[in-house]
């Protein structure tokens, strides 16, 4: 009794190790699957358009602190009454004269280059933005790529093995005398073709991984998350709601074009009106050895340049961009109205691809390779039936692809634009 009571003991320790090792090899398996997120994160820090525009945010800070300062005073030097005749000979009676200017701008031009400077920036804000979303969207394609093509890898070394397995039957068949050696033909060149195919099917899986890790700027290490290719959403993603590009990334980004035009026009104005020179100056006098004190004041004349030109320009330049705004908005309707019904159609297909279609197509060869081995069915039924279940297979895998990308491409066209912004 104590030792069956034992050994009960022990056999229940060791299925609890077990337990607790699958445990951790589990979790071990799942906290090396590479995430579409992490993907995105990395992609994100490695990118090189992230990278730019930073720098243009960067630049566009620098710019803006650069438009709120004063000019800088300049320091003048004047020696009057010199090199001439009689009492001016030489420098006998010269008169120097030492002063500063102070510029003094008139119009509100620096608090107008701050506001152009202060919407260039938003205007790089939102770049950079805009360049988060691409990244998101060039991850997401490349990383349904890299999982499609595993699965049509898997896909492939299925085929191949029921290929073998169909050729071992034929040989089975030819050798009892049940059937023809063009059986075994046949069969072998199936196995052949399934072989290619696995070959073919290997080598895009290689490549479609090494640009996912191309982009993020590494080699990967871990698994990828195959299960994310078959979540589809129980609702419907069609078009429930009217297509408005009001709140987008991309019209938010004409909005700050638009800006920066306006801002442009209040810059132009601004600069038309002449800025005064003002500052005190000494003078010696060299005849007498004495010193005075002089004032100077200067102010250009807009004779040749009154800045209407610019003005000019810079109201075209504001007409130019009003219209590409209507232009992105009138684009980017179009563009979500059409990206939902790809969608919806995409999901439709999916549906139908990777459910009813797919299950049909495996029980009709399940069928065929039954009735294959008892004689019901021809070879060629069955060759047919294996035929259409590797395609309706990578017809599937294609659908659930297309789908994921088709709804990247629509939460891209409808990414709404960051909150907030810059409030220098």
């Amino acid at each position: 009794m104590k030792k069956l009571l034992a050994a009960m003991l022990a056999a229940a320790s060791c299925t609890s190790a077990a337990q607790a090792q699958q445990g951790r090899v589990s979790a071990d398996a799942a906290a090396s699957i590479l995430t579409l997120e992490q993907a995105i994160a990395a992609a994100g820090g490695a990118a090189p358009s992230t990278d730019a525009a930073k720098a243009a945010i960067e630049a566009a800070r620098a710019n803006q602190m650069v438009a709120g300062l004063r000019p800088n005073p300049v320091a003048q030097a004047q020696v009057e009454n010199v090199v001439g005749t009689g009492l001016y000979r030489g420098l006998q009676s010269a008169e120097t004269t030492m002063g500063v200017t102070l510029p003094i701008e008139l119009g509100g031009k620096r608090n107008a280059r701050v506001a152009v400077a202060t919407a260039q920036l938003s205007r790089a804000e939102l770049e950079a933005a805009v360049v988060a979303a691409d990244v998101r969207l060039q991850v997401t394609s490349l990383y349904v790529e890299a999982i499609a093509g595993e699965r049509r890898l898997a896909t492939a070394r299925d085929q191949l093995r029921i290929a073998k397995d169909a050729l071992q039957a034929a040989r089975v068949r030819v050798q009892a005398g049940r059937a023809s050696p063009l059986e075994e033909q046949r069969a072998d060149l199936a196995r052949i073709n399934a072989a290619a195919s696995l070959e073919r099917a290997a080598r895009l899986a290689d490549v479609a991984r090494l640009n996912l890790a191309r982009r993020l700027g590494g080699s990967i290490d871990g698994a990828l998350d195959i299960g994310l290719l078959d979540q589809i959403p129980t609702a419907s993603y069609g078009p429930t709601i009217a297509p408005s590009a009001s709140g987008t990334l991309t019209f938010a980004a004409a909005d700050a074009d638009l800006a920066v035009a306006d801002a442009g026009i209040r810059l132009a104005r601004a600069n038309r009106v002449p800025d005064l020179n003002i500052g005190p100056a000494l003078r010696r006098l060299e005849a007498t050895n004495d010193t005075a004190a002089a004032f100077a004041i200067s102010i250009a004349i807009p004779l040749f340049n009154n800045g209407r030109a610019a003005v000019a320009q810079a109201s075209a330049e504001r007409t130019r961009a009003e219209a590409r705004r209507r232009m992105t908005a009138l684009d980017v309707d179009q563009a979500i109205a059409e990206a939902q019904a790809e969608a919806a159609n995409a999901e439709t297909t999916a549906r139908a691809a990777a459910g009813p279609a797919l299950a049909a197509a495996q029980e009709a060869a399940r069928i065929a390779r039954i009735g294959y081995r008892e004689g019901k069915f021809s070879q060629l039924d069955l060759l047919d039936a294996e035929r259409t279940l590797a395609d309706t297979r990578v017809a599937a895998i294609d659908a659930l692809a297309n789908y994921h990308n088709a709804r990247a491409r629509l939460e891209r066209l409808t990414a709404p634009a960051p909150q907030g912004g810059n409030q220098s």
